[in-house]
């Protein structure tokens, strides 16, 4: 049984043509839908590797979108860049819990959908600033300096379980 509460639930990512992904978006016009430019790689994504679709507009580089089973599309926009400390730091992707150097980890915003979308309010989660969860997840691609994954006695199954549920949680504050 289901409580308001409890995250979404997702199945596996399935192949999503262009239409399907504009249609997805729930914190944003039609008009803005249109204007999202799709991945360069669209037609080669192996979906497979995915659970779910992340990627930045390849025009507005400031926006950054997420597309989940279902499916369900969030607008996302990143910080403006900025120059890098010399200090070093570390920061955790809050979906896949991937540790990352430097810039690996971004605070996305998410307007809200509906009305108090419309009236400015947002929420935020910490995420891979490549949106790649799915690759790190998977051992596909590894963060950039020297921060290795963390083994975890967890199998794929429900390491893909815990960040999906972390990730549904983010999309269910954003729609609520």
């Amino acid at each position: 049984m289901r409580h308001d509460r409890d995250p979404p639930s997702f199945g596996r990512m399935e192949p999503l043509t262009e239409s399907e992904i504009r249609a997805s978006f729930v914190n944003c016009s039609k008009g803005e839908a249109s204007r999202i430019r799709m991945p360069a790689d669209l037609a080669e994504t192996r979906w497979h590797d995915l659970d779910f679709l992340g990627w930045t507009d390849p025009g507005a580089p400031l926006r950054a979108l997420i597309v989940v089973p279902g499916p369900v599309g969030v607008l996302l926009r990143r910080p403006e860049p900025r120059r890098s400390s010399s200090a070093m730091r570390s920061s955790m992707c809050r979906v896949c819990l991937t540790g990352h150097s430097a810039d690996g980890v971004t605070l996305f915003v998410a307007p809200l959908a509906g009305a108090a979308g419309r009236r400015g309010n947002s929420v935020g989660e910490y995420l891979c600033s490549d949106l790649a969860c799915s690759l790190y997840l998977r051992g596909k691609r590894q963060p950039r300096g020297r921060l290795v994954r963390q083994e975890e006695s967890l199998s794929l199954d429900e390491r893909v379980d815990r960040a999906m549920t972390n990730l549904g949680a983010f999309i269910k504050r954003v729609v609520a």
